[in-house]
């Protein structure tokens, strides 16, 4: 059998294990052991601990669980909470300005956690039920909140392209710079949608009654400070980081350390809340270094057979395709793979093929990582079977149907393929910034 083959009946085999409802790091790594043991013999069991030494000396790792752990100290003390209740009552005046003040609550959140499912539930639970009970149409705000949501694997700190980052062997740092710009155009893109929309059909999204409205400027300032409380940990991160001072690491551990010492200031970090955030953070930490492990040894029997550069082959030479053509043609199969996959999966699954033929292609690795994390989050919210519907789903009220759901994301996708068109085109909207830090 030939080594094309070979890597086809691989990754077939992969796909059909993901299908049945397997782990993710269980069919890719299961996959990745039994090809390396039918292949090599005894010695392919060297290849999973390559991965594991790799793995254990990639020192930016020790961002995930820092990260992490800010996220679920700022969820579960309700800061979140605080943050809402000051878009409502300084947005609040706006048609659709509680709608506004979601997708800036989902910036925020992202800042904070790093996933997207943590904006959706969040979104899901505190924003959804005051925009329903406010009257706001319940096509335009779950579409609202599942756009928002879409922040979180974009805005830093950004736990997927942490994983990106350790398989396409690319600058983390760099990486979450280059999506600074990206994230804050979409939700500024998303903001201005609603907006307009809200302004010709206010029904959409109605303005505070004025009794509502009725709040003390000492209270409307108190809510300003609360809520702004996250915007100081970001800043407590990232200023130093951005400057030079700190390294990555060092950054995430300020970021971790101001959350936590918050939580205490406010008497929200009960013995509960503690050990919430601690179990939360080593299975999610445990997660993700059992997937990027096992992609690591997938990658490592890919490359032996030299699929990549049959693929590569296969489409320069034999199909003729341009480098652009090839770049779309990726995208599409996100697209596709995102109906039934999430983002990390979809990933780990094609980082060993793709990774290494974008940087054949002479695409820049980093661009590529922001266009890979708006790509999966467009296949997120794309039906038949986009991951983020069933969840909203599963979390919004009963008279939220899944017919509302569907309807709800046209809009919003048509605003991300815009997004993703624009970052394309000129590529320097995500390069800017991590040249102008690193370059100094």
């Amino acid at each position: 059998m030939s080594y094309e083959m070979i890597a086809l009946l691989m990754f077939a085999s992969m796909m059909l294990m993901l299908m049945t409802g397997q782990r993710v790091f269980g069919a890719i790594g299961g996959v990745a052991a039994f090809a390396a043991l039918t292949l090599y013999g005894t010695g392919g069991s060297d290849i999973p601990f390559s991965a594991a030494m790799k793995l254990m000396k990639w020192y930016p790792l020790l961002t995930l669980p820092m990260f992490i752990f800010m996220g679920y100290v700022l969820s579960e003390s309700k800061i979140a909470d605080d943050l809402y209740k000051m878009f409502h009552v300084w947005m609040g005046p706006v048609s659709g300005g509680l709608a506004i003040g979601t997708i800036g609550l989902m910036v925020l959140v992202s800042a904070m956690n790093g996933l997207s499912v943590a904006g959706m539930a969040i979104g899901a639970t505190i924003a959804l039920p005051e925009l329903l009970r406010r009257g706001y149409d319940k096509k335009m705000v779950t579409g609202v909140i599942q756009a928002g949501s879409s922040l979180g694997i974009l805005v830093p700190p950004s736990v997927v392209l942490v994983l990106y980052a350790m398989i396409a062997r690319a600058p983390v740092g760099q990486l979450w710079l280059a999506g600074v710009v990206p994230g804050l155009m979409m939700a500024t893109m998303f903001i201005a949608y609603i907006y307009v929309r809200c302004r010709l059909n206010p029904k959409l999204g109605p303005a505070l009654p004025p009794d509502e409205r009725d709040v003390s400027t000492a209270e409307k300032y108190r809510l300003l400070a609360s809520g702004i409380l996250p915007l100081v940990i970001f800043a407590a991160m990232m200023v130093p980081f951005v400057n030079g001072w700190t390294s990555l690491v060092e950054s995430s551990a300020i970021g971790a350390m101001t959350a936590f010492a918050a939580a205490i200031l406010k008497r929200r970090m009960t013995w509960t809340v503690f050990e919430t955030c601690v179990r939360q953070t080593l299975a999610i930490s445990c997660m993700f270094m059992w997937i990027i492990l096992a992609a690591l040894g997938f990658g490592a029997v890919f490359d032996g057979l030299g699929a990549v550069k049959a693929i590569e082959d296969l489409f320069t030479e034999q199909l003729g395709l341009s480098p652009w053509m090839i770049l779309i043609l990726m995208q599409l199969s996100f697209l596709l793979m995102g109906t039934f996959l999430d983002d990390t999966a979809m990933l780990v699954i094609v980082a060993p093929l793709y990774v290494p033929l974008v940087q054949a292609l002479g695409f820049d690795l980093v661009w590529y990582g922001v266009l890979y994390t708006i790509t999966t989050q467009i296949a997120y919210m794309t039906p038949p079977f986009g991951y983020n519907l069933f969840l909203m789903r599963a979390m919004a009220p009963p008279e939220i149907t899944l017919r509302d759901i569907y309807g709800s994301i046209a809009p919003f996708v048509a605003v991300m393929v815009l997004a993703l068109a624009m970052i394309m085109i000129f590529p320097q909207i995500a390069l800017w910034l991590p040249e102008y830090v690193y370059g100094r």
